[in-house]
């Protein structure tokens, strides 16, 4: 085998992305590999738009089995994105026993049970490189570099456009909706941004983490999920006075018998490593008993970053077919035959710190009600900020708790927003006081 050939579903941004690399780095390529890639078929439902790249004749198609169907193709890309008709076409590919490469974190995160046992059954692989943090290699990293680690948590700032309006809000002192429309005229968010705000986005990607890490299978409706839309900039200029910076993070944890995966605002210290990371870059930290804490960190998006976490799928399985076919890392990590259901932690029984921020009257003896309700309902209070500057009859209390549990909390609060004292519902963010 000389040459192996290359079939692409989709061919949108990352798709030319995936052709530009393929044309532009061709001969470093081959001397990595010591074989040719051919890109033989592109299949696409505008076969006549101008993407800026020059094909051969006879490379574009509009017929679908051209690529899934074509017993010359080795590897098939998908970059289609979306459950259908992307999980047909890969399930058909693996059927004709081609080996897959996809940047569909959506796909993976639902479906990825089913198409792993699928591609297994038929002795291929399925790489999904591109799927977590664009360029950034977590998923070799966790596989390969760092599989003799048993890890204990993963955490990580996995969306690019809500990182963007994070760091806006905290530079600038903005509110959310306007920095989101900048964001949308930048391009770093879409027409539609509700999976990107609203975390979903988020959540597919930690569900593929946690699964890696851990060896485990993740029901993703299961993944509790929570966007920033409703992150403002008070809350964000109290979490700066008590040296914080919020971020919406992924977080997963391994409690042996049970696992934590949950997306939500956090408050982090501001010498966490994660707090560093601004704009539109992501980053993951791993947790491993022998190589300790390590943070991967890079673009988290874009044509060619994605392109080329891609193109190093694609060069990884052509290295299995050269020597002989079988892919040489199982596709979680994990023999399929060890991979465990480990149960998601409910979020009542989550345990973490919180920054409460309360809308009250501006009278004597509130502070100490809502400090009451908390201690009945078994909450510590750490600290306490109340700004001198007042609305009209109102003020803010903000208060910083000890860990607590989840649904202590959940209580705590449904009795105080009952007080006559109390005039809004309460901001509640979740901290992450891990170590640096």
């Amino acid at each position: 085998m000389n040459t192996i050939k290359v079939g692409l579903l989709g061919f949108g941004t990352v798709g030319t992305g995936v052709v530009r690399n393929f044309q532009h780095n061709s001969e470093l390529i081959q001397q990595r590999l010591s074989h040719k890639l051919e890109l033989t078929k592109i299949a696409t439902r505008d076969v006549d738009r101008d993407r800026g790249v020059r094909l051969e004749p006879g490379v574009l198609t509009s017929d679908i089995d051209e690529v899934i169907a074509n017993p010359e193709i080795d590897v098939v890309i998908e970059l289609i994105g979306g459950y259908e008709p992307a999980k047909s076409y890969i399930l058909k590919a693996i059927a004709n026993g081609k080996h897959i490469v996809t940047a569909n974190k959506a796909l993976m995160a639902v479906h990825g049970q089913e198409i792993i046992a699928a591609a297994n059954q038929q002795g291929v692989t399925v790489m999904f490189e591109a799927a977590v943090g664009g360029g950034i290699p977590i998923i070799s990293a966790i596989k390969e570099n760092l599989c003799s680690n048993k890890f204990s948590s993963v955490l990580g700032i996995l969306n690019g456009t809500c990182n963007f309006i994070l760091t806006k809000m905290s530079q600038e002192g903005s509110n959310f909706a306007p920095v989101l429309q900048e964001a949308q005229e930048l391009g770093y968010a879409e027409a539609d941004p509700t999976f990107d705000i609203e975390g979903v986005d988020t959540a597919h990607k930690i569900a593929l983490l946690a699964a890696l890490c851990f060896g485990t299978t993740v029901d993703f409706d299961q993944v509790y999920t929570e966007g920033i839309s409703k992150i403002s900039a008070i809350d964000i200029e109290f979490a700066k006075q008590m040296d914080y910076t919020i971020k919406l993070l992924a977080i997963s944890k391994n409690h042996g018998d049970q696992i934590e995966v949950r997306v939500h605002p956090t408050m982090i210290p501001k010498r966490y490593q994660l707090a560093q990371i601004n704009g539109v870059f992501n980053a993951v930290r791993l947790i491993g008993d022998f190589v300790g804490p390590t943070l991967l960190y890079g673009s988290g998006a874009g044509m060619d970053a994605t392109a080329s976490a891609v193109m190093g799928d694609v060069m990884a399985v052509s290295r299995d077919l050269i020597a002989g076919g079988k892919p040489r890392v199982p596709i979680l990590g994990y023999n399929a035959d060890k991979i465990k259901n480990l149960p998601i932690m409910a979020m009542s029984e989550v345990v973490s710190n919180y920054y409460l921020r309360f809308t009250t009257a501006d009278q004597i003896s509130v502070l100490a009600k809502i400090a009451g309700c908390l201690g009945t309902h078994n909450i510590s209070i750490q600290s306490i900020l109340q700004p001198e500057e007042r609305e009209i009859d109102s003020v803010s209390i903000v208060v910083m708790t000890h860990e607590a549990k989840e649904a202590d909390i959940t209580s705590a609060l449904a009795e105080i927003e009952q007080l006559d004292v109390v005039l809004q519902p309460t901001c509640l963010i979740r901290v992450e006081n891990a170590p640096v």
